[in-house]
């Protein structure tokens, strides 16, 4: 038998055929469904984006309203599952309490049989209506605020920002948030949807699947790039030293948070949506320095990495968007997560209709044959 070749990290070795989404990196083009993800920023909302990733087509009007009808009125959390939440560490990031409530969800609605495909169905509306309510719960409750009911009156989007907050977004706020959950809800087969693909080849249950998507998305090399991304430009400062800090970084070889990514060798066709819907909210807010910062990063780096192929990915203008709609830091990639059920959700039905379970070889480097010493002889 040949030697098996070793490709750290799956690096381009294909591991399942998916009509989900697509990425052309050289042309940055995203595609959910064959749709281009700009256009479905700017034109769709997330409730549709959903549908689409979920059943492979735009739904229609009757449809798009009945799926809109269930998610509303399935974003309340029972009492036990919210007096589990109040019960979590004060102190605790809430990715950490995000995985525990969606855990525990799975014992208050069982899908075991995962060929029922109804169960399959309510399982999926379920987790997308209530991981903003699990989010803005665990916010509140942990500054010591009573949670607030979700309002079956908003959209997703517009509902997400009044339980974070107790007041409705204006509509340009509200379409920049819809726009991020959009923009975060797909991206092929990334470290959290591959944990769930292959958390949901053992065939268990939906909730068992998100919720081990969430555990690897929270590792630094997966979600938080948009927190860090505001710590560099806080490490920056000011205008005049974003090319010094920059060649600095260059020099000593130190990652750029926001710059560069595994498939895109151009800008991020979500990094560029994403600004031109962001200056919407600023025309609201003011621009911010950060964000000043962040567009003169762009330019200078366009000469000193642009050659190697590294421009700004999504995360290099998300945060700074989120800190300027006032949310804090921590809830930035628990708002990923809000985002990208849905494309979990879409990869875990897809698993299931040829599903094989993952079982991949090794290459074994260790050592053979070597014998057991009795404990009282070892030295």
């Amino acid at each position: 038998m040949s030697q098996m070749e070793l490709r750290p990290g799956l690096a381009d070795v294909p591991v399942a055929e998916s009509a989900i989404s697509y990425i052309d990196g050289k042309r940055a083009r995203l595609e959910y469904r064959g749709i281009a993800v700009e256009i479905l920023a700017r034109e769709s909302c997330f409730e549709e984006t959903a549908w689409l990733l979920l059943r492979g087509d735009l739904p229609t009007q009757r449809e798009l309203a009945e799926f809109d009808y269930q998610l509303r009125h399935h974003r309340r959390l029972k009492y036990k599952l919210k007096d589990l939440i109040k019960c979590l560490p004060e102190t605790g990031h809430p990715m950490d309490a995000l995985q525990a409530a969606v855990a525990a969800m799975g014992m208050f609605y069982p899908a075991r049989d995962v060929t029922d495909a109804k169960s399959n169905w309510e399982s999926a509306i379920r987790l997308i209506a209530k991981l903003p309510t699990v989010v803005a719960a665990y916010h509140r409750l942990r500054f010591g605020d009573e949670a607030i009911d979700p309002r079956d009156d908003l959209d997703h989007a517009a509902n997400f920002y009044y339980m974070l907050f107790e007041r409705e977004p204006s509509p340009a706020v509200r379409k920049v948030l819809d726009a991020c959950l959009i923009l975060h809800a797909e991206h092929t087969m990334n470290a959290s949807t591959f944990s769930g693909r292959v958390t949901g080849s053992t065939l268990a249950d939906p909730y068992t699947v998100v919720s081990s998507a969430i555990g690897t998305l929270t590792g630094p090399l997966h979600g938080g790039a948009n927190e860090e991304v505001l710590d560099m430009l806080d490490e920056i400062g000011s205008i005049e030293n974003v090319r010094p800090w920059l060649e600095e970084a260059v020099a000593k070889k130190r990652k750029i948070m926001g710059m560069g990514h595994r498939v895109y060798k151009v800008k991020d066709p979500r990094a560029t949506v994403l600004q031109e819907l962001a200056e919407h909210v600023f025309a609201e807010t003011g621009r911010p320095k950060t964000y000043e910062l962040a567009m003169e990063l762009e330019r200078v780096a366009a000469g000193i990495l642009g050659p190697k192929g590294i421009y700004p990915n999504v995360d290099f203008y998300s945060g700074i968007v989120y800190q300027a709609l006032g949310i804090p830091r921590d809830l930035f990639t628990p708002i990923f997560a809000v985002a990208r059920v849905a494309g979990w959700l879409a990869h875990w039905l897809e698993q299931l209709q040829n599903n094989r379970i993952f079982r991949p070889e090794q290459i074994y480097v260790g050592k053979h044959d070597v014998p057991y010493v009795p404990l009282e002889q070892r030295p």
